[in-house]
């Protein structure tokens, strides 16, 4: 009876196993979606960029090479952190009331829905691949930093927020080129 029952347990995990591998092969393909379905959120949470913020537009200067990475799960892991970096900065109850609250709301399950996606394919690094990987993370976290900074320093008023909308748009416009190529 207990072999009976091993072998069950044997098979389910199997199929989990196949489910979760097919799964992860569609990933570019799901990443695309959300990313193109983000970016549409993004344009639907606020109205056209304000011209009276122009004048504290900043450049927070996006570090692309951790999206050159030659390696598949290289990509993947960059981009599941930028999606958490980004959840992070939206994830606050600190945006504009002036903004659609349900764009808002879309737009950050959108971003956990992925990231966990992303959380459950990403596959376990060789050694020398996570020191370049700790690097990448460290220019990410810099990155998106200077973003949290930048609001805070701003007291989180509507440019600020507009000048941060419109960088979580470049920054996803760039995921979003290096996924079409995967």
């Amino acid at each position: 009876m207990n072999s009976v029952v091993l072998i069950q347990i044997g098979l389910i995990l199997l199929c989990d196993t196949i489910s979760s591998c097919l799964q992860c092969n569609h990933l570019p393909l799901q990443q695309r979606k959300v990313i193109e379905n983000s970016l549409r959120l993004l344009d639907k949470m606020g109205k056209r960029f304000p011209k009276q913020c122009l004048r504290d537009k900043m450049s927070f200067r996006f570090p692309e090479q951790v999206l050159r990475a030659t390696e598949k799960e290289a990509v993947k892991t960059a981009i599941e952190e930028i999606l958490q970096h980004i959840f992070y900065i939206f994830g606050k109850n600190l945006t504009p009331a002036a903004w659609d609250g349900t764009a808002l709301e879309q737009f950050r399950n959108g971003l956990h829905q992925q990231i966990e996606q992303l959380e459950a394919c990403v596959i376990k690094q060789q050694i020398q691949y996570r020191q370049s990987k700790e690097v990448n993370r460290l220019k990410l976290k810099k990155y998106f930093q200077k973003i949290k900074y930048f609001l805070e320093d701003k007291q989180h008023n509507l440019c600020s927020w507009e000048i941060s909308r419109a960088e979580t748009r470049r920054c996803l416009q760039l995921a979003h080129k290096v996924i079409r190529k995967l």
